[in-house]
């Protein structure tokens, strides 16, 4: 199992930009895939985006293609989402998670990740 712990959320403006990090603890985080999520309030948790366990993969959703990327250093067991023109709507607890299985591609479905961090807080403002 992996654990993990988000930060780098915070209060920005339109257009700006915030990179979050997602440290993780075990031995075998370069073995799983990562996923992040975000969840606005009153609404469900939201894809956002994928890697590979190995970092040579990513896959976004629609809404944030072309300006979140995410990347990871396995040396470090961290991952990363760097969020670019930044949007109002961008506005949700963002998380990050763990594949459920090793060497697995667990698409989009939050069922298929294992292992969650505690979120961290995104505002954008006007």
């Amino acid at each position: 199992q992996v654990q993990m712990v988000e930060s780098g959320g915070g209060l920005v403006q339109a257009g700006g930009s915030l990179r979050l990090s997602c440290a993780a603890s075990g031995r075998t985080f370069s073995t799983y895939a990562m996923g992040w999520f975000r969840q606005a309030p009153g609404k469900e948790r939201e894809f956002v985006g994928i890697i590979t366990w190995s970092g040579d993969n990513t896959y976004y959703a629609e809404s944030v293609k072309g300006r979140f990327t995410i990347s990871r250093d396995n040396a470090k067991r961290t991952v990363y989402l760097q969020m670019n023109s930044l949007q109002l709507e961008d506005t949700a607890v963002y998380y990050c998670a763990a594949a459920r299985h090793t060497y697995s591609w667990p698409g989009y479905r939050p069922e298929a990740f294992g292992s969650w961090g505690q979120g961290t807080q995104v505002t954008v403002s006007s």
